[in-house]
């Protein structure tokens, strides 16, 4: 049986795999070097494929898809680029799925339509310079204002920065982690602008900043849930995000392997020498990773718990990534050393997998405290 890109349901996978080829596959190498289309682009043309809104239910607009879906659609997307696929996972997951799981009737009816037709680009923004790792460490806050609060601070490596439509901004409201709360931030909204786009070591193709929030006016209509539950939503919205960034893991590293096999298949015709130790261990670690990915997707789904299996997944899939692509570069060397060799590409893009929602750090330390719990 076939490991690769689990088929969830037949006319879903049909549209993933046309729009893979038709969108997404001839931008990846001008994605690649930062001159692709924006962000909000991409998110317009997954909405005209139907494919904006795979969690959003069909009442609403959206695919009514399953985690399991948008796992094998955010593989899919990152197995041709990564840039587009951090996009798309972000809109669709940590930008989107908070609305979903704590939004109001009225906020769901105002803003999932518009996200899942790919007419507004979702963000979500959680880190602060001085926060780091520690999600409760916040500084942003939002002060009460009559009907509404007042939002000031500034979040930082927030993808889609720049281009977002919507922000779901966590801000502290009181003290401790029951003091923050969540808020759908508008970027037209004034007081909201953003920084130059970050110059990172990869994904080019995708907008990473600053968002700025100066005195921003929010009416209480978009507190995203009760005053006080924002940390909730912010580990609900990660927990559930870990999976997607399993997914983009799982499909660099296909990404890069596809690349080493076909080289390898050369390299055999000319009578050249292959690893195949190596080779046969990057297919089995890809493997695994996609299969961990896949089971932490189905207890989504299920409504069970997650955190362990959604930071296992992020743990083995993303370090997976990293050694797959270093390897490739090995093994496709010396034309790996192009910068813009297929496999360098992605040894510079996965990279950031192991570093954002949440570092493989703090995994180790999620995994290990809910085994000791």
């Amino acid at each position: 049986m076939s490991t690769e890109a689990a088929t969830p349901a037949e006319t879903l996978t049909e549209r993933v795999v046309h729009f893979v080829d038709s969108v997404i596959a001839p931008i990846a190498p001008a994605m690649a070097r930062g001159a692709g289309p924006s962000p909000k682009d991409i998110a317009s043309a997954a909405g005209e494929a139907g494919l904006a809104g795979i969690l959003t239910p069909h009442e609403l607009g959206g695919a009514g898809g399953s985690h399991q879906d948008f796992a094998y659609f955010v593989e899919s997307v990152a197995r041709a680029c990564a840039s587009s696929a951090v996009i798309l996972d972000v809109h669709l997951s940590v930008g989107t799925e908070p609305i979903l799981l704590f939004g109001s009737a009225e906020q769901k009816h105002r803003y999932l339509p518009a996200l899942a037709r790919g007419e507004m680009l979702a963000g979500f923004a959680l880190t602060e310079a001085a926060g780091g790792s520690d999600a409760a460490a916040l500084q942003t806050r939002a002060e009460r204002d009559g009907n509404g609060y007042r939002l000031s601070g500034a979040k930082t490596f927030i993808t889609s920065a720049g281009a977002a439509d919507l922000y779901v901004v966590i801000a502290r409201t009181g003290e401790g982690t029951g003091g923050i709360s969540a808020f759908l931030v508008e970027s037209a909204w004034k007081g909201v602008s953003t920084g130059a786009p970050f110059h990172k070591m990869g994904l080019h193709g995708s907008w990473t900043g600053e968002l700025i929030l100066d005195s921003v006016h929010v009416p209480v209509a978009n507190r995203l849930g009760d005053e006080g539950v924002g940390f909730r939503v912010a580990m609900a919205a990660l927990d559930s995000g870990r999976v997607g960034i399993s997914a983009q893991a799982v499909g660099i590293a296909q990404g890069a392997l596809d690349v080493v096999v076909s080289t390898s298949r050369l390299r055999l015709g000319r009578s050249g020498a292959v690893d195949e130790v190596t080779l046969a261990d990057l297919e089995a670690q890809t493997v695994a990773s996609r299969l961990l990915t896949r089971h932490a997707a189905a207890l989504v789904d299920s409504g069970e718990r997650v955190t362990l299996e959604a930071s296992v997944a992020k743990l083995y899939s993303t370090d997976t990534c990293v050694a797959v692509a270093q390897h490739a570069v090995d093994m496709c060397a010396p034309e790996s050393a192009d910068e813009y060799h297929p496999v360098a590409i992605r040894f510079r893009d996965a990279k950031a997998c192991q570093i954002y929602e949440g570092t493989n750090q703090i995994q180790r330390m999620v995994i290990a405290r809910q085994l000791l719990r």
